[in-house]
């Protein structure tokens, strides 16, 4: 008779394993080293608008494995585990990261349009100012000196972190992978297939981004994730890299 003794870590395909990895210890450097006072990393691999100063390209790529605080990587880090394993073996270790990379970097780039058609408005309801005072007079003020702040602070102090919008792009290619598949939501008591899980979190989000609801989270950068998704699995779709007979349902 033989015995499984593989760990339940062990049971994690080797990427995501490695992804959970390096994402908790980047967390737990963050925290270390901002409570010593040595240096924020938020400040330094968060992504940052490119029209400020602290913006740099590398960023594009760092920000993902950057966290706000506990929740915030737990969630990530939860829906990476569930999904991403799963996800890594029908898609083999090369074109797994391959995707997650690219939906983060897909996230990034929208959240940097996003940034680009709103800043003037987020400038605008954060500056307090004569009322009817339009965005070039505030600009003009703070150019002047008439604000505690310059632009370039303000430019800076529009910064995203997190795993998500890479996160967002694993759950769009499950639900596509696996459509029919049925899970549990809460509060629901009921089934519910991938397929429409996926497509109610895109819809959600979109709503979310467009209402401004939960202004402090980057919803356009999860439809980012899941955008860059789309454009993926579609196109190993249509050249033949995923198909019924190779894992795509």
């Amino acid at each position: 008779m033989q015995y499984n003794n593989r760990s339940f870590w062990n049971s994690i395909m080797p990427v995501t394993r490695h992804l959970l990895i390096i994402n908790f210890i980047m967390w737990l450097a963050t925290l270390a080293l901002r409570q010593a006072g040595l240096i924020d990393l938020d400040r330094w691999l968060g992504l940052h608008f490119w029209k400020g100063s602290e913006f740099n390209p590398a960023q594009l790529f760092t920000y993902m494995f950057m966290h706000a605080d506990f929740m915030h990587i737990f969630v990530n880090m939860f829906m990476l585990w569930m999904f991403g394993s799963l996800l890594e073996r029908v898609l083999g270790s090369k074109r797994y990261i391959f995707y997650y990379i690219s939906c983060g970097l897909g996230a990034a780039l929208v959240q940097e349009l996003v940034w680009q058609f709103s800043w003037q408005g987020i400038l605008a309801s954060h500056v307090s100012g004569p009322a009817g005072a339009t965005v070039t007079e505030i600009i003009n003020a703070i150019n002047s000196g008439h604000a505690a702040f310059s632009m370039d602070d303000f430019y800076n102090s529009l910064i995203t972190v997190g795993a998500s919008g890479a996160v967002f792009g694993i759950l769009l290619a499950f639900g596509m992978l696996f459509p029919n598949m049925t899970m549990y939501v809460i509060p629901f008591p009921f089934p519910i297939k991938a397929k429409w899980v996926v497509l109610a979190d895109g819809l959600i989000e979109l709503f979310f981004g467009l209402s401004g609801t939960m202004s402090n989270v980057a919803h356009f950068a999860h439809l980012g994730g899941m955008l860059a998704g789309i454009i993926i699995i579609l196109y190993w779709k249509h050249d033949g890299t995923l198909s019924r007979g190779n894992g795509f349902y």
